[in-house]
């Protein structure tokens, strides 16, 4: 979960700068591309979870 909150922020730091300062747009793209790691790594998270629960 704090790996998860740590990305995000770091997202979130880097859009932005990347949108804020001029001739820094690669920092946005960077930010986008974090934040799109994030999901996927708790979509991962979340998948694996539901795989281990028991029939009954």
């Amino acid at each position: 979960m704090a790996l998860l909150l740590l990305l995000v922020l770091v997202a979130v730091v880097l859009g932005l700068i990347g949108a804020v300062a001029e001739g820094l747009g690669y920092l946005l793209i960077i930010g986008i591309l974090v934040l799109v790691a994030a999901l996927a790594l708790t979509a991962v998270r979340w998948s694996e979870r539901s795989r281990h629960r028991p029939i009954r």
